[in-house]
């Protein structure tokens, strides 16, 4: 088994191992994956975070040890928290990061960094504060960054900032926690999912007070949440039907 870091910013992650292959997910700056199969020009890699699986371009990511992958697995995780951060090499050439990239293993990379960081379990609270972070952000399938997030990025980029591991699917997500009956039984930082007309969840959003919802549709934006599903305050209609709400934490 091999084992690899992400040395650049923001590194596209793909279903198959070609440049024109979907965008599935993106791996941030300091991740640390296993290699499960490596070709020529690419390989495929399962993240640490949330054991998702994709390409990356080989010449997108480092090679590192078997003892220094499970010695920084097992560290406490601290990640950036500044939208656009930067970490500087020996030669002191700048790479931009972006909130939500791992710091804790820049000594890997050999880099410096004094931007602002965050560790360790946070409030529910303090959820909605970090999503807030991310409002306005462009719709991007497989996108996990304020310059471009899918619904299930935008969850588990925010559950991730406060110390907490959501999957990355939105699918996957509605696998975890504990389902409620009524919106009423819901709080700040809870989960709602919603399904298409086969019944498949295809989005998620995290449930505000007074009946909000933000989430990623068009943009990261703010509606309203019923007991049908999101309606959307600007076309004034519903966009999608909600399947389940689910506490995790």
């Amino acid at each position: 088994m091999q084992y690899g870091i992400c040395n650049l910013s923001i590194v596209p992650l793909r279903i198959e191992p070609k440049d024109q292959s979907e965008l599935v997910s993106q791996i941030l700056y300091g991740e640390l994956f296993k290699v499960l199969e490596q070709r020529k020009t690419w390989s495929r890699i399962r993240l640490q975070h949330d054991n998702y699986e994709g390409w990356i371009d080989n010449k997108q990511y480092l090679h590192i040890s078997e003892m220094d992958y499970n010695t920084y697995c097992s560290m406490p995780h601290t990640y950036a928290t500044d939208l656009v951060e930067y970490v500087a090499c020996k030669k002191n050439h700048l790479y931009p990061i972006t909130i939500g990239a791992t710091v804790h293993t820049i000594a890997l990379l050999d880099h410096e960094f004094d931007g602002h960081f965050i560790s360790g379990v946070k409030p529910k609270e303090d959820l909605l504060k970090t999503a807030f972070s991310y409002l306005n952000a462009p719709y991007l399938w497989g996108g996990k960054t304020p310059f471009g997030i899918d619904c299930s990025g935008f969850t588990q980029m925010v559950y991730k900032l406060n110390g907490y591991t959501l999957k990355r699917d939105a699918s996957q997500q509605a696998t975890q926690g504990e389902a409620l009956s009524f919106i009423e039984e819901s709080e700040p930082g809870d989960l709602a999912f919603f399904d298409n007309n086969e019944g498949d969840i295809i989005h998620v959003g995290i449930i505000m007070k007074d009946n909000f919802i933000i989430h990623a549709h068009g943009k990261v934006r703010i509606d309203r949440l019923d007991y049908y599903g999101v309606y959307n305050t600007d076309r004034n209609t519903h966009t999608h039907k909600l399947r389940v709400i689910k506490k995790i934490i």
